[in-house]
């Protein structure tokens, strides 16, 4: 990452303001006195500021005089450089959580290439430890962390996309993990959720299955095990599956992006952990990747998803019933990959953060109200 300059000592801290003003006044006349003098203050805490005044006067009597002032202001907001840390070969997803009880984030990432999870435990001051690895089936690629035997500490449930299983991993304590117990789902799982479908208190899994075009539901059967999946059929090649509920009944529906087809699918929750058959919406060229929040303040999530080929991003608002309305598409550049919808200028409204991977820069699209976004 680019290190910002300024003229001045830059700040440590999250924000910089600079400023530097030089006087100078002169005039004419039969003795000569010169004065110079240099103040500088600076002071460090949380932002840092740093003055320069420089006064200069030569008096000689009686003629001209000449007065400029030079001010200038430069303030930027940075982090820091990154620090890094080895994990494995081609790590695909991450998920950050407190997994041994001690009030601070850890991390876990799905090692594709190398066919394990790694765990860096948190040693505090925003160091990590070495990474704890732990064997799953071939090509993990997205990863979950979520209590799923209601003994209040995260679990790790991952999907192993080569092997068409779903590996669940239960949190031993100390940040420690069992040995996968592995569950059968369709070819190539490429996504997943974790949340409760069936209103009894346990964590369910839903998997969006891409080159199976399905999608599966793995009730919990109680103490981490779960049952057989139930399969539901939806559009070619399914992935960036979310369960939310869209329809304000209290149960979690499935919303994902059928890649293939172009469009993103609704399964409506009908009670009991079932699903209707899918409702689907147009979208732009390969979706890649969605977030289900609300955009517009009428306490409905709308639907926001990157189409990787049509570089735009589409709004679908929440027209009421788990019903939506039709796509509207905002350009933005050139592959974009993976998104979220989060509040970034404390107006109380989600932006769009969007990941444009041809360009290798990430675009902001900020929430004008109503459902609408500034370019």
């Amino acid at each position: 990452m680019l290190t910002p300059f300024f003229e001045t000592e830059p700040s440590t801290s999250s924000s910089t303001s600079s400023t530097s003003t030089t006087t100078t006044s002169k005039s004419t006349s039969t003795s000569s006195t010169t004065s110079t003098t240099t103040t500088t203050s600076s002071s460090t805490s949380s932002s840092t500021t740093t003055s320069t005044t420089t006064s200069t006067s030569s008096t000689t009597s009686t003629t001209t005089s000449t007065s400029t002032t030079t001010s200038t202001t430069t303030a930027c907001n940075y982090f820091l450089n990154q620090t890094t840390y080895p994990v494995g070969s081609t790590p695909y997803s991450v998920a950050v959580v407190d997994v041994n009880s001690d009030n601070k984030s850890d991390i876990i990432v799905a090692n594709s290439d190398s066919n394990n999870v790694g765990v860096l435990l948190n040693a505090g001051n925003g160091a990590f430890n070495v990474q704890a690895t732990y064997a799953v089936s071939t090509s993990p690629v997205s990863v979950s962390a979520v209590d799923v035997n209601s003994d209040n500490k995260p679990d790790i449930v991952v999907t192993n996309s080569g092997s068409g299983t779903v590996g669940v991993l239960l949190n031993a304590g100390s940040g420690t993990f069992n040995t996968q117990t592995i569950y059968t789902v369709g070819s190539n799982p490429r996504s997943i959720a974790v949340v409760d479908v069936n209103s009894d208190n346990k964590s369910d899994i839903v998997v969006a299955n891409y080159d199976a075009n399905t999608i599966s539901v793995l009730l919990n059967a109680g103490s981490g095990t779960f049952n057989t999946q139930t399969i539901y059929t939806v559009g070619t090649n399914p992935r960036s599956v979310v369960a939310v509920d869209v329809n304000s009944d209290n149960k979690p529906d499935i919303v994902f992006a059928n890649s293939g087809l172009n469009n993103v699918g609704v399964l409506l929750n009908v009670g009991n952990g079932t699903f209707n058959a899918q409702t689907t919406y147009t979208v732009g060229s390969n979706p890649r990747s969605l977030a289900v929040v609300d955009v517009n303040s009428d306490n409905k999530p709308d639907i926001v998803v990157a189409n990787y080929d049509a570089n735009t991003v589409s709004v679908l608002l929440n027209a009421g019933s788990g019903t939506f309305n039709t796509q509207t598409t905002y350009t933005v550049g050139t592959d974009p990959h993976s998104l979220a919808a989060v509040d970034v200028n404390n107006d109380n409204k989600p932006d769009i953060i969007v990941t444009n991977s041809g360009l290798n820069n990430v675009g902001v699209l900020l929430n004008a109200g109503n459902g609408t976004f500034n370019a």
